[in-house]
């Protein structure tokens, strides 16, 4: 086939020839011989004019985030916790709070859970990871032991009555990373909100599980086999409030055998609350 055309495509070529001599042309129009039986090439697109670079704005010297001491960090949670009057006011206000580390690690601010009227505060240490992803104090394995001890002898963080319900915080409310003890910094810069928050509850009584809140509140170095079991007073701005400190549901559930110690002094404020 390719054949035949080519020799059709020559016979056509030499007869258009001997009609233009026929004819009398003696010249060739153009300077250049143009094959008319080539493909035509497509023709090419023209190329695009370089876009005029935008530039961007110059870089604008930023200020330097100022730097928060220690000291200047513990003087601004003073401040910030004094001026709360109404526990709406000192979540506000630790939701504004920046100079804690540990703040920027966590999920959710995780500061306290139950009845606001409740005569029981228990005060735990720190969130851990259920009680980050929640942002409520003891929601965890621990959380759930330490709902059925309080069961034990009448009280629950869900009861309506003041006097059956507890109401639950922690000395630190963001989760440490990994669970780790909080550091001396970390604590003293939470103290504040929570010394004012009992201050603002007025609870008739707290129960303090771990030895961090009991050690914070107290002021003593001692452990926490040596603190429990025994009542405090604790000022809470001119108003002593007894302290029981007990022992931290994650601990019983490493050491099952200390349970008993834990419920000796959960019956010994079943008496307090039954002694008015």
């Amino acid at each position: 086939m390719a054949e035949k055309q080519s020799e059709h495509t020559a016979a056509t070529a030499l007869s258009a020839l001997e009609w233009l001599i026929a004819m009398g042309a003696d010249e060739i129009v153009q300077e250049i011989p143009v094959d008319r039986f080539a493909p035509v090439a497509a023709a090419p697109l023209p190329s695009p004019q370089p876009k005029a670079a935008v530039l961007a704005p110059p870089p604008q010297p930023r200020a330097p985030a100022p730097v928060v001491t220690g000291s200047q960090a513990l003087a601004d949670a003073r401040a910030m916790a004094e001026a709360c009057v109404t526990l709406d006011d000192m979540i506000s206000a630790l939701t504004r709070f920046e100079a804690c580390p540990l703040k920027r690690t966590a999920t959710n601010l995780c500061f306290a859970d139950g009845n606001r009227q409740a005569h029981t505060l228990v005060i735990g240490e720190a969130p851990g990871r259920d009680e980050d992803i929640q942002g409520k104090p003891f929601v965890g394995r621990s959380g759930q032991l330490l709902d059925r001890i309080l069961k034990e002898i009448g009280l629950s963080r869900h009861a309506e009555d003041p006097a059956q319900a507890v109401y639950i915080t922690n000395t630190i409310y963001w989760r440490p990373p990994g669970n780790r003890t909080p550091t001396e910094a970390e604590t003293g810069q939470c103290l504040p909100f929570l010394k004012r928050t009992i201050e603002i509850l007025q609870p008739r009584r707290i129960l303090c599980v771990g030895v961090t809140p009991t050690q914070r509140l107290i002021n003593r170095t001692d452990g926490i086999l040596k603190l429990r079991g025994k009542w405090y007073d604790y000022d809470a701005g001119g108003r002593n409030i007894p302290l029981l400190a007990t022992l931290h549901p994650a601990y019983l559930l490493r050491q099952p055998a200390q349970k008993r110690l834990a419920w000796r002094d959960v019956l010994a404020l079943r008496r307090a609350i039954d002694a008015g």
